[in-house]
């Protein structure tokens, strides 16, 4: 399980170092794709097999439905953990989340998510302050 919050930098070759604690469970290769609000979405292989094959079947009528599968699958790479646990991050997906030096890596149960700083501050503070409103909704789903 994928849990908590790390600063971390992409260094001139465009490699990123992913939290040491998380190596054994991520294995020696990723999928990293792009995520939602900006962000992007980096699965151990198993995990982005079984969503993969989610993603597959849903229906290709609904044109939000096609546009997520291609946000998703589309924009997916396959890379390999070098042996101090970088991945290289392709140009495109650097791009798509406006990462520059200082990146966030932010563990969210089976997948993490890395973040350029500063949006992931901005979205913390917005997100910290609807608090109340999200445990409420949460409340109405049984969940929290």
């Amino acid at each position: 399980m994928f849990i908590g919050e790390y600063q971390h930098s992409v260094d001139p070759k465009k490699r990123l170092a992913l939290p040491s604690k998380f190596r054994k469970e991520l294995g020696s290769k990723v999928v990293v794709t792009r995520g939602l609000d900006k962000c992007l979405f980096v699965y151990p292989l198993k995990t982005w097999k079984e969503l993969a094959e989610k993603l597959g079947t849903l229906p290709m009528g609904e044109s939000g439905t096609r546009s997520f599968v291609r946000l998703m699958l589309a924009g997916a790479i396959d890379v390999d953990l070098d042996k101090q646990g970088r991945i290289l991050l392709p140009d495109y997906l650097k791009e798509y989340a406006e990462l520059d030096r200082s990146v966030i890596v932010a563990g969210l149960f089976n997948r993490l998510e890395v973040w350029n700083e500063d949006k992931w501050k901005a979205y913390k503070t917005s997100s910290e302050a609807s608090t109340d409103e999200i445990a409420e909704q949460l409340g109405k789903l049984g969940i929290y």
